[in-house]
């Protein structure tokens, strides 16, 4: 099969894009789950998609490649551009621009024969003139109505095609923001390629560009969650390379303040619990038919929301919930520490107990998640009770332990 650089199967693309960008420096003999000439075709797939962006580094190992971007400096994620070289047919393309020529507004309408005698009309006058018969152009015609890209109507039996109505589009300064911030950003960078050349106004502190690898399962999983859906999942453990099918109720896409990462909220039938997936971790999705039961499983959800501070990747129903509760001080001109408390808050609770001191308290499924933030506030913190005994003695040692790096008094106290 001869090399293009279009793509047939973007999973595949996917893992590769996504390997050169997160883990990178892997020489060629390193990639053994695939063969030397798929990583070959694969890299110079990226190579033309992601042109300048493409770094190689001589080893003794041999001739490591990978993809050095820097996303503070980049206006738009260069990865949508792997969404935009998905591969076609000849015939696929012809029939595409003949359908929309004929069809170039929306209150033209024509029958299915009616456009194709149209198109072999057009094409008499190549001297190889294509020809397609009128299921193939059926075919066409279905698969554009159920993007919506076209509408059917009915004039007595006669079926009638005709484009759908033209839509209002946003600004390009709110497509440039929803491109880059918004889950499924790539559907505004495809409508940006519509609108004329500007100046870009947004600039991002954090820009979590990886998840546009995800953009396609990502839609798959709004679409069963607005229809109420049951999907069929196929998922992989990093690391040991196993793969699993489920079927699972989507429930909500949750993302992280931190790290970008997306994680998928869905009710695993085979346990009959409340799960976390995430994205990336998702090799397929499959909508199947209405779930029965989707009510029930929103409503439990709803009620553990209450009480999760993160996405762990574990299972929520049913378990043990874990209390934390710790007492901060701050001065007099230090209301922005109350204020901070107020606004990071979460799920917990904040209590002002006298002027200089406040009380933050919540019951959670899992309280190791909110040791990071709880950290923040160490030098302000007077009195911490954490549920879960082996979560506060971590805690305790890792204060007893900074107080000794830094050499300062009461560390036994701590």
């Amino acid at each position: 099969m001869a090399y293009s650089e279009r793509i047939k199967n973007f999973s595949k693309i996917r893992d590769y894009m996504r390997e050169f960008y997160l883990y990178g420096f892997k020489s060629r003999g390193e990639y053994t789950q695939k063969s030397a000439r798929s990583y070959d075709d694969e890299r110079r797939r990226m190579e033309s998609i992601l042109d300048g962006y493409m770094h190689f580094r001589q080893t003794p190992e041999g001739r490591n490649v990978f993809l050095s971007i820097d996303s503070r400096a980049v206006p738009h994620n260069p990865l949508f551009q792997a969404w935009k070289a998905k591969s076609f047919t000849d015939g696929d393309i012809t029939l595409h621009f003949l359908i929309f020529d004929i069809l170039y507004k929306p209150d033209v309408r024509r029958t299915l024969s009616e456009i194709t005698e149209e198109v072999d009309r057009k094409l008499e006058t190549f001297a190889e003139p294509r020809v397609f018969d009128e299921s193939t152009v059926r075919k066409k015609l279905k698969e554009y109505v159920s993007e919506g890209i076209l509408v059917t109507e009915k004039r007595g039996k006669t079926l009638l095609y005709r484009r759908s109505d033209d839509m209002w589009v946003p600004g390009a300064d709110a497509l440039d923001f929803f491109s880059e911030a918004a889950p499924c950003g790539v559907i505004g960078s495809f409508l940006l390629d519509k609108e004329e050349a500007h100046e870009d106004v947004f600039a991002f502190k954090h820009h979590y560009i990886t998840s546009a690898l995800d953009s396609e399962i990502l839609c798959t999983l709004f679409l069963a969650i607005r229809e109420k859906q049951e999907v069929t999942m196929e998922t992989v453990q990093r690391g040991k390379g196993n793969v699993h099918e489920l079927c699972v109720v989507p429930l909500q896409i949750m993302i992280s303040v931190q790290s970008g990462r997306q994680y998928l909220m869905a009710g695993d039938k085979r346990v009959h619990r409340i799960r976390s997936f995430r994205m990336d971790n998702i090799l397929s999705a499959v909508p199947g038919g209405v779930c029965p039961d989707y009510d029930v499983w929103r409503t439990e959800f709803e009620n553990m929301r209450q009480h999760i501070w993160g996405v762990s990747t574990h299972s929520f129903s049913g378990e043990r919930m874990e209390h934390v509760d710790f007492k901060v001080q701050f001065a007099a001109d230090e209301e922005h520490i109350l204020k901070r408390l107020e606004r990071e808050k979460r799920c917990g609770r904040v209590e002002r107990l006298d002027r200089h001191t406040a009380r933050f308290s919540a019951d959670v499924y899992d309280a190791s998640e909110m040791i990071p933030w709880i950290r923040t506030f160490l030098c302000r913190i007077t009195e911490i009770h954490i549920s879960s005994p082996e979560l506060q003695a971590h805690f305790l040692e890792d204060m007893r332990e900074m107080y000794a790096m830094y050499g300062v008094e009461g560390g036994e106290g701590a």
